[in-house]
C-alpha cells in the first residue's frame, strides 16, 4: 500500500506596518482632527449660539477629511493627491518626450533618457568576475547598485507536497539569511511578467533543428501547427534583482578600489556568495544580465510591440553562423520615445498600463501557490508582478516591532476607555504581531514585504476588460487592490520593471 502524501503546508501571519503619527491617522490628519476639536468647542468658551451654527458645520468638514475615505484613501490624502496631479498637468510635467526631442552629448551621441524617477538611473558595465559583463543599475540619489538576473524555476503545482515544502523553506532560508546587522544588501525584488507570445522565438529554434532530410509533409504540418499555436501561446518572464546599498557596504567598498568600480565589484562578490542558495531553492540563474540585456527589459516595458523582434533576434543571434546584431538593446535607446501620465492610467509608446498596489494580503492561511491565479495568460493583456523585500537586521526589527506593538497597546487602552470592544479583527492583528515578535525573538528574520501589479495592452478600448480581469484572479487569490491613483507613472516603475527600485519610505508624523 502506497503511503498517503502529507497536506500541503499553509503560510500566513502577514502583519501590516502601523505608520499613522496617532492610530491610523497622518500627521495631516491628526491636525485636521485636532483643529475640528478646537473648532467645535469655541461655541462653548464663547458661550454663543450663533458661532455653534459656524464651527459644528466646519468641525464635520474637517472630521469628514480627516476620517472619510475615497477609492481606499483618505478624503485628505486624495486633495493633496489631486492638487498635485493638477499642478504636474498644468506645468507639463506630466508629459515626456524623447526620441528626436532627447538631449544629446557633443559628440552627438543620445545618453539612456528615461522618464521620471528613473531619469537619475544610470546603467554600468561590470566584470562577471567568469570573463563576462554584467549591466548594474547605480542610483546616485539613494546610493545603491542592482544587478538582475534572469531565472528560470520548475513551479510549484504539480510536484509532491514534501518538494514543495522543501523548495519554500530554502526560500525562506535565503531571506532569512539577508536579515543580518549591518548586511549590505538591501532590497531583493521578484519580478515575473506574462505576455502573449507569437511563437518567434519558437519558429526560430524550430528552423535550426529541422532535419534536412525531414519529409516534407512532416515539415508542411509542423509549419501548419506553430501558425496556428503560436499567436494563442504565452510566455513568462521572471527576473531576480539583487540591490546593494552603498551606505552599508563602505568599508568593503573602499577595500575594493572604491567608487563605482569598488561597490560593482562588491555587488558581484555578494551574488556569488548567495547563489548556492538561490539554487537550493530549485531557482536557477539562467543568466546575469548585460547592459543590453537590462536595456532590453526596459524596452518590451515601455513599448511591448518591440518584443516579438526582439524576442527573434535573441532566437536567432543563439545560431553560431549569426552574423546580425548581438542580442540585446543600446542602453541609449531603452527608454519610450514619449510617455504620458493621467489620474489613473499610464500612457507609454503604444501601449497603456494601470498599476495598482495590494493593500491587503489574505487574513487566512494560504497554499505557497496562492498566488498563481495573477499570472494567468491573457491574450488581450500583459501582465506583471514585482514583489519586494528588504531585509531588516535584529536590532532594528525589535525597535521597529516594539514601536507597532506599543501603538497597538495604546489603541487597545484608548478603545478599553471610550468603551468600544475589540472586533475579532483587531484581536487577530494583534495575536499575529505577538507571534512575529515570539518568531524574531527565535532567531526568525524580518522583512519589509509589498507586491504591486501592473497590467498593459496596446489597445485602449480593452482596458478596463484586463484591468477588471486582474481584478477578478487577485480576489480569487485573497489579495486587496487599490489602483495607485495619481501615481501611475512611479507605480509603473516598480510594478512593470524589475530595476529594484525601493519601497516608501516609512511614513511617520507627516
Amino acid at each position: 500500500m502506497s503511503t498517503p502524501s502529507a497536506a500541503p503546508s499553509t503560510h500566513g501571519g502577514w502583519q501590516a506596518e502601523r505608520s499613522g503619527f496617532m492610530g491610523n491617522l497622518s500627521g495631516l490628519g491628526f491636525v485636521l482632527v485636532a483643529t475640528a476639536s478646537l473648532v467645535a468647542v469655541v461655541p462653548i468658551y464663547i458661550r454663543s449660539w450663533t458661532a455653534a451654527f459656524i464651527a459644528l458645520p466646519v468641525s464635520a468638514v474637517l472630521l469628514l477629511l480627516a476620517f472619510g475615505r475615497v477609492l481606499g484613501l483618505t478624503a485628505n490624502e486624495w486633495i493633496v493627491l489631486a492638487v498635485r496631479h493638477q499642478i504636474s498637468v498644468a506645468t507639463r510635467k506630466n508629459l515626456f518626450f524623447s526620441g528626436l526631442f532627447a538631449p544629446r552629448t557633443k559628440d552627438g551621441r543620445q545618453p539612456m533618457d528615461l522618464p521620471g524617477t528613473l531619469a537619475r538611473l544610470h546603467l554600468l558595465e561590470a566584470p562577471d568576475g567568469l570573463g563576462g559583463k554584467i549591466g548594474v543599475m547605480h542610483n546616485p540619489i539613494a546610493g545603491t547598485y542592482t544587478a538582475i538576473c534572469r531565472v528560470t524555476f520548475p513551479g510549484l503545482a504539480l510536484i509532491d507536497t514534501d518538494r514543495q515544502d522543501s523548495r519554500v523553506a530554502a526560500w525562506e532560508a535565503f531571506l532569512r539569511a539577508q536579515c543580518k546587522e549591518d548586511g549590505a544588501i538591501t532590497r531583493i525584488s521578484v519580478h515575473q511578467r506574462s505576455l502573449p507570445d507569437d511563437g518567434t522565438a519558437l519558429r526560430a529554434w524550430t528552423e535550426r533543428h529541422i532535419s534536412p532530410d525531414a519529409p516534407a509533409a512532416a515539415v508542411e504540418a509542423l509549419d501548419d501547427l506553430m501558425m496556428s499555436a503560436g499567436p494563442a501561446a504565452t510566455t513568462r518572464e521572471t527576473y531576480l534583482s539583487i540591490t546593494l546599498s552603498a551606505s552599508r557596504a563602505r568599508l568593503a567598498i573602499k577595500g575594493a578600489g572604491g567608487g563605482q568600480v569598488g561597490a560593482a565589484a562588491v555587488l558581484v562578490r555578494e551574488i556569488h556568495a548567495m547563489q548556492p542558495a538561490i539554487s537550493s531553492a530549485s531557482l536557477q540563474i539562467a543568466e546575469w544580465l548585460t547592459p543590453r540585456g537590462v536595456a532590453q527589459v526596459i524596452r518590451t516595458a515601455y513599448d511591448p510591440e518591440a518584443q516579438p523582434a526582439l524576442a527573434g533576434r535573441t532566437a536567432s543571434a543563439a545560431d553560431p553562423e549569426w552574423q546580425g546584431s548581438e542580442p540585446g538593446v543600446d542602453p541609449d535607446l531603452a527608454g519610450p520615445a514619449a510617455a504620458e501620465t493621467s489620474w489613473g492610467v499610464y500612457r507609454h509608446d503604444g501601449a497603456w498600463t494601470v498599476s495598482y498596489q495590494v493593500r491587503g494580503l489574505p487574513k487566512s492561511e494560504v497554499y505557497a501557490t496562492f498566488l498563481q491565479p495573477l499570472l494567468r495568460p491573457r491574450q488581450n493583456a500583459r501582465r506583471s508582478l514585482s514583489l519586494m523585500f528588504e531585509p531588516i537586521g535584529p536590532s532594528k526589527a525589535r525597535t521597529e516591532l516594539a514601536r507597532d506593538k506599543a501603538k497597538r497597546d495604546a489603541a487597545r487602552q484608548l478603545r478599553a476607555k471610550t468603551g468600544r470592544a475589540e472586533s475579532e479583527d483587531e484581536r487577530r492583528e494583534a495575536i499575529a504581531a505577538r507571534e512575529q515578535d515570539a518568531a524574531r525573538a527565535a532567531g526568525h528574520g524580518v522583512l519589509r514585504t509589498t507586491c504591486l501589479l501592473a497590467v498593459t495592452v496596446t489597445a485602449l478600448d480593452e482596458l478596463e476588460t484586463a484591468c477588471a480581469e486582474l481584478q477578478a484572479d487577485a480576489s480569487q487569490a485573497g489579495l486587496e487592490l487599490r489602483r495607485c491613483w495619481g501615481a501611475q507613472d512611479d507605480a509603473f516603475t516598480i510594478a512593470a520593471l524589475p530595476l529594484g527600485q525601493g519601497l516608501p519610505d516609512r511614513r511617520v508624523g507627516i
